[in-house]
């Protein structure tokens, strides 16, 4: 408890430093969390909702920390059409891109949280159970579930254990992950 307490501390005192242009990469060397910056400013519609799917994500795990605008390691985008999709560079950096039009159908903070998944190591599983969020859009348009499953954040507690740095060496390459989606369902005459 007096762990996920200070990190949360840490998180709110770094998006604070960033608010006066104080960059913190990893406030706290003693605390085995990877501090994991994401910035939304080409989707700022979207801030509001990535900071909740941050906060969803911080929760979930014991050793990570994602923080708003202290860095780049996670770009977020708004587009329209095509799609919701990430792109992850490698574990922890990467770019999701949220489509408008599909968040007007889905929840938008279940596939913010979604995507951000993918930058945290874990795969699609369309097997339409709207308990998994990796689940993405196979669960329906009814599916408003924006939490990771207790195996979900154990996946990327494990994936993220032992690191520090919020610096990565590039894998193998870019991993690009659509159609987790549907398509946009046409309008209803």
């Amino acid at each position: 408890m007096a762990s996920r307490i200070s990190r949360t501390l840490v998180a709110m005192l770094a998006t604070a430093g960033a608010t006066l242009g104080v960059t913190l990469a990893n406030p706290s060397p003693a605390s085995a969390a990877m501090t994991i910056c994401y910035n939304t400013s080409q989707a700022p519609s979207y801030a509001s909702i990535a900071n909740q799917a941050a906060t969803i994500w911080n929760n979930a795990t014991s050793n990570l920390t994602l923080t708003a605008n202290c860095g780049t390691n996670l770009r977020i985008y708004q587009i329209t059409g095509g799609g919701s999709y990430a792109v992850r560079t490698s574990l922890g950096n990467g770019r999701v891109y949220i489509d408008t039009q599909q968040a007007a159908q889905y929840s938008p903070l279940r596939i913010m949280t979604h995507e951000i998944g993918h930058i945290l190591g874990l795969p699609d599983n369309y097997n339409g159970n709207c308990a998994i969020l990796m689940s993405g859009g196979s669960a329906g348009t009814s599916c408003t579930n924006p939490y990771p499953s207790s195996a979900e954040a154990s996946r990327v507690t494990s994936l993220f254990a032992g690191t520090r740095s919020t610096e990565r060496g590039a894998d193998s390459g870019s991993t690009v992950f659509q159609d987790s989606w549907p398509a946009a369902l046409a309008p209803v005459s």
